[in-house]
């Protein structure tokens, strides 16, 4: 009985998650209906766990369960977490708060970490920053691959004035697209910017490392007006800028197959 349960743990948060990420990728929205959802139906299965099963390891899943929710407040207050992405670490903690080793074992001995079996869902979350930091590896060889190809400068113009800074985040977290995808896909946000106007002066182009919602289409604007004027070229730097929740997800099933990597790179680095 206990192997079902954790079965139908490990499956309602597989498909939560996964509907959860399609939706923010595609809306940049999940509903909180997700959640209010989500959250009762992981917690009854948590309880019947622990209070039928393993009653003295209840104090643990408040534990668990607390830490989790301090740290997801945590991220969402310093900007580093989105609201969903806050939502979606503690419904996790109410569904898997301890790694399921009823049911499965990760493939790498070391990938049962303490962590991943006292507060399963910070091991989950710290797979998901390491797959974002892939990614933005990923990114960084992609935009040095394609220098290489065309032979033409990363940053052209003025944007070659930028700093070090900025042009090394730019690299990481986004590549060059045309200014035609950003006007048809509105997920995909410029990360660089121009001063619309007659005197050159004015179509001065600048990096921008922290893209939001707000003022997107007129960048997009000015980037198309500039484009037409024949002042910039009519690819620019922008971020398809993928969801956390399209991370989280990809650090559950590492989690569950692989175990808590970080601490499997650590213990083999130094073990």
């Amino acid at each position: 009985m206990q192997e079902i349960l954790a079965a139908a743990q490990v499956s309602i948060t597989a498909a939560f998650l996964v509907y959860a990420s399609w939706s923010d990728y595609k809306t940049r929205e999940v509903t909180n209906k997700v959640w209010a959802v989500y959250a009762p139906i992981a917690l009854t299965l948590s309880l019947i766990q622990f209070l039928v099963y393993q009653p003295g390891e209840l104090w643990l899943f408040g534990v668990s369960v607390g830490v989790t929710v301090c740290f997801a407040f945590l991220l969402f207050y310093s900007g580093g977490f989105g609201g969903a992405d806050s939502k979606a670490l503690m419904c996790i903690a109410l569904s898997l708060p301890f790694f399921p080793v009823v049911l499965v074992k990760p493939v790498l001995i070391e990938g049962l970490s303490p962590l991943s079996q006292m507060i399963f869902p910070i091991t989950i979350l710290s797979n998901a920053v390491l797959i974002a930091a892939l990614g933005a590896l990923c990114l960084l060889v992609w935009n040095l691959a394609s220098k290489s190809k065309s032979n033409k400068p990363l940053f052209e113009g003025s944007l070659a004035q930028e700093s070090i800074g900025k042009k090394i985040l730019v690299l990481v977290t986004g590549k060059k697209f045309p200014i035609s995808t950003l006007k048809e896909k509105w997920h995909v946000y410029p990360m660089d910017d121009v001063a619309a106007g007659v005197n050159p002066e004015a179509w001065r182009r600048k990096l921008v490392v922290v893209p939001k919602d707000d003022g997107r289409n007129e960048m997009v604007a000015r980037l198309s007006e500039a484009a037409e004027a024949g002042k910039i070229e009519s690819k620019v730097w922008a971020t398809p800028g993928l969801p956390m929740l399209i991370f989280i997800t990809a650090g559950l099933l590492v989690a569950l197959c692989l175990g808590d990597v970080i601490w499997v790179l650590v213990a083999r680095l130094f073990g």
